[in-house]
């Protein structure tokens, strides 16, 4: 069965090469790049002031190494830290952190009570230009202060002749790993010609998380399914126990 894998280049050779071992073949159709922002003064000034912050939350991989490229080690002693998912807590590793807090799900109500009483504390979060509010609003509402800092790009790919060959001749399965992977997989596709809502082979859409599947509904599509944990082997697992089925 042919897998399509949306996420940035980057990224997917670990997560082709585990597709291949479960039996699949990858088909590489990156529709998003990743960029660290031009201008990175709010995060310098942030860590310039990180005794001011509770929580630092890390919601990405790229967060992480951004953060911590700018953070170079300082003598400055870091808030709490909080990853959100598996994937981001082993990014803080390799930079020799610990996480406080792992959510069992990225979610608010998951989330929220491992940040304790959040009244009155500011709360750090690095991330991109385009990541959504959910849990900001939730920790305002809860009289916190969440303090959102860019600190990097998702822009969409040039699309990738070889994975435009396969979704024309047909693929058994489109991967996404995240709400923007799913906005620029179907401008992309539309943009050349395609339909993402009638596409050849009638492609199962298979989603790391909530999020990402509610964008794929706000988008029209259908057919999908959600890893029950939020990872690239949640996705493998989930993809896994419906083709033996």
């Amino acid at each position: 069965m042919k897998a399509l894998i949306t996420r940035p280049r980057a990224q997917a050779g670990s997560f082709g090469q585990a597709l291949q071992n479960a039996g699949f073949e990858p088909i590489y159709f990156p529709v998003i790049e990743i960029r660290p922002l031009e201008d990175l003064s709010m995060l310098d000034e942030a860590i310039g002031n990180i005794d001011s912050y509770t929580w630092i939350v890390f919601t990405s991989v790229n967060a992480v190494d951004i953060f911590f490229k700018q953070y170079r080690k300082r003598e400055i002693l870091l808030p709490y830290i909080a990853a959100i998912g598996p994937k981001t807590a082993e990014a803080l590793r390799r930079h020799g952190i610990e996480p406080y807090f792992i959510p069992a799900k990225y979610t608010a109500e998951h989330i929220l009570p491992g940040l304790r009483d959040v009244r009155g504390k500011r709360i750090l979060f690095p991330q991109s230009e385009i990541a959504g509010k959910i849990l900001e609003e939730a920790i305002i509402a809860e009289g916190g202060f969440a303090h959102p800092i860019p600190v990097y790009h998702t822009l969409p790919a040039i699309p990738d002749a070889d994975g435009l060959v396969a979704l024309k001749t047909g693929v058994d399965i489109i991967t996404f790993t995240s709400a923007s992977t799913v906005q620029n997989f179907v401008a992309i596709v539309k943009q050349n010609g395609l339909d993402p809502l009638n596409l050849p082979n009638d492609p199962l859409f298979a989603c790391i998380g909530p999020i990402t599947e509610q964008a794929a509904r706000e988008a029209g599509l259908s057919n999908l399914v959600s890893a029950k944990e939020y990872t690239t082997e949640g996705l493998i697992q989930i993809i896994s126990n419906l083709e033996t089925l």
